[in-house]
């Protein structure tokens, strides 16, 4: 599975794999640079695998539904985080709703929930809402 972003020169999509998200890179067709991926990926269960299994960098997980109000409060956060640690991290969001096997593999019992992967290892794991500067000493602690 690749991820595509677009190039922000040309517009042309590029085909990124997973291992690479948090890298900087060159757009195929215009050449120009490709920055690391600054913003949340929503991920299916497949997707989530890979990515976390793959990266080279630590990734910050929020498990999250439409209908929560707490989640709807972090999501800024979330995206604050994402653009902050841009390169040095990655942050996915799983939707509870349309992948609840994640949410049973990790024992989710409240959103939102939070959790930091290394190696493809979950490190850490904590619900409630939080900000985006709880969340970069998260991912920092983990780097």
């Amino acid at each position: 599975m690749a991820n595509v972003r677009n190039c922000p020169a040309c517009g042309k999509p590029n085909r990124v794999p997973a291992k690479h998200l948090a890298d900087t890179g060159r757009c195929g067709a215009c050449k120009a640079p490709l920055p690391a991926v600054a913003a949340p990926i929503e991920v299916t269960a497949t997707e989530f695998d890979e990515i976390v299994r793959e990266s080279k960098v630590p990734v910050l997980v929020d498990f999250w539904a439409a209908w929560c109000g707490p989640c709807k409060m972090a999501a800024p956060h979330v995206a604050q985080t994402a653009r902050d640690m841009a390169g040095r991290a990655l942050v996915l969001k799983v939707d509870t709703e349309r992948s609840p096997e994640l949410a049973l593999r990790y024992k989710v019992q409240g959103i939102p929930n939070f959790a930091i992967f290394v190696g493809g290892k979950m490190r850490f794991q904590q619900a409630g809402l939080v900000d985006a500067n709880t969340m970069k000493n998260w991912i920092a602690s983990a780097l």
